[in-house]
């Protein structure tokens, strides 16, 4: 057993700035530590209450305080007429080293981080470089709607406000957002349809549990967005990669090598990442698929509102005749994407399953945001904000894909988008898109190579560039940042 001196001579301080937690809580804290951290071995003596007090400048009422603690958690142990020691039955926690990944011992975790979850993690790292995606705008005028709206809704919070509310949402956000997407997407719903959700990624979450179970097939964009394939692929689905072309999703090929898919998921507004939308032939056809096999299309419609050129896309939900649609969306990229608010219109038939759902695995969402939200959208603000950013963000695409073109136009070919928040830049000659991101990278530019998006099809080249998060006079300098490394890449390949 260790010397009884061990404690006395252990680096024990405090936090004494204004805002630290309470001096009892830091010494529980400073000993339960240095006991599952291995410092103080087993049976090892604690210093006295009166001792310690004395050490660290305080009262002795809050190391008392402290050591009660300790010892009705099982971390210390009294000894009659000696003092208090660290507990010596800690077989497992109290060793060096406990709880350090990477250790030889113990169950491996399973490998469930695939291309997709590192492809998202890249926007927090790089969040603030262009041309990462999934960034938004907000202006003078939505900043300071929101501060006001936000003050109120604090200002009149009531009983009910801090109490648990609808798993399904607000009503008033509801019908606010029922009302919307009948105007702007045809979506045929009633607000009590609408399921108020943390975003696309909870949705769909919550859609896979509601109407699928481990085993079962299911349709998957290829290219396709990754995190939705990694979410069936967590769920225990076998996610079956159907082509993509200038018309979206082939419908036949899914048909010939799936027939008996349960579901199918789809962008068909935007397709991920290719940008193509889904033509009214192969919607139809997809439509007609479901309803004879009895499967179930979950309609991603994220960055719906932006559209460059025409009317907004009709929904693919509003076309449905036979209730086979579950249509998701996002306020995370129509507003900002901290917010953390999206939603599901739900067939009737699935309400009740899916409220259940919503209700088990986080309960509701946040009431003081939604009332935010709700004020947003009814005061007007929502449709302003959009009809602005659509047109700051067109400006923004065109900026972008004119440098492209003009300054690495022998090094690529610009798909300029009617709708969402990046484009795609295929590359010439037959170049790695992958190579050239992380040249971009080291030259403080982000681009994603799409080539990682496909499964089974034939992969292209190509580089995903986000626009709508960034100035101006952000755009044209990384534009040339870019064109450089091409350039000095081309180069290097000839010799």
């Amino acid at each position: 057993m260790r010397s009884r001196g061990w404690a006395d001579l252990h680096a024990w301080e405090l936090d004494r700035s204004a805002g630290a937690p309470p001096f009892f809580r830091q010494v529980y804290t400073q000993v339960r530590t240095a006991i599952l951290s291995g410092a103080l071995g087993l049976g090892t003596k604690l210093p006295s209450t009166r001792a310690m007090a004395t050490q660290l400048g305080l009262a002795r009422a809050s190391v008392v305080a402290a050591y009660e603690q300790l010892l009705a958690e099982g971390y210390a142990e009294p000894r009659a007429g000696s003092g208090t020691y660290v507990a010596s039955d800690f077989t497992e926690f109290a060793k060096p080293g406990h709880g350090r990944r990477g250790g030889r011992s113990g169950r491996p975790l399973p490998d469930l981080a695939g291309p997709g979850t590192t492809f998202e993690r890249a926007p927090m790292k790089y969040g603030h470089l262009p041309f990462n995606t999934g960034r938004t705008l907000v202006d003078a005028r939505t900043n300071e709607n929101w501060r006001r709206l936000t003050h109120r809704a604090v200002r009149s919070l009531g009983v009910d406000d801090l109490g648990y509310t609808d798993p399904c949402g607000l009503i008033e956000l509801r019908r606010q957002i029922a009302e919307y997407l009948r105007a702007a997407r045809a979506v045929r719903c009633e607000p009590e349809q609408v399921v108020v959700t943390a975003g696309t990624q909870q949705a769909i979450d919550i859609a896979v549990r509601v109407i699928l179970t481990p085993g079962d097939t299911v349709w998957v964009e290829d290219p396709g967005y990754p995190l939705t394939h990694e979410q069936l692929r967590l769920a225990g689905l076998l996610p079956l990669p159907v082509p993509v072309d200038e018309q979206g999703i082939i419908v036949e090929s899914g048909a010939r090598s799936g027939p008996n898919a349960r579901a199918v998921f789809v962008t068909p507004s935007h397709q991920f990442p290719t940008g193509v939308p889904l033509s009214m032939g192969r919607r139809l056809d997809l439509l007609a698929w479901a309803r004879e096999s009895g499967a179930y299309i979950v309609e991603d419609d994220y960055t719906s509102e932006f559209r460059y050129s025409g009317p907004p896309l009709a929904s693919l939900q509003g076309l449905d005749e036979d209730a086979r649609v579950i249509y998701v969306g996002t306020l995370n990229k129509a507003l900002f994407p901290g917010l953390r608010l999206g939603y599901a219109i739900v067939p009737p038939a699935l309400l009740d399953a899916f409220s259940g759902i919503r209700y088990l695995t986080d309960r509701q969402p946040p009431t003081l945001y939604q009332a935010v939200v709700a004020a947003f959208m009814r005061e007007g603000h929502f449709a302003a904000h959009i009809r602005r950013m659509r047109h700051a963000y067109r400006e923004q695409r065109d900026v972008l894909s004119s440098a492209l073109t003009e300054r690495a136009g022998e090094h690529l070919d610009v798909a300029i988008p009617e709708q969402g928040m990046h484009l795609v830049a295929y590359l010439k000659n037959a170049r790695s898109d992958l190579e050239v991101e992380a040249a971009a990278r080291r030259a403080g530019v982000v681009v994603r190579g799409i080539s990682r998006f496909y499964h089974a099809a034939p992969a292209r080249s190509g580089l995903m560039l986000g626009f709508s998060g960034y100035p101006l006079q952000l755009i044209l300098p990384a534009a040339a940042k870019l064109a450089s490394v091409l350039t000095r890449q081309a180069r290097a390949r000839s010799f």
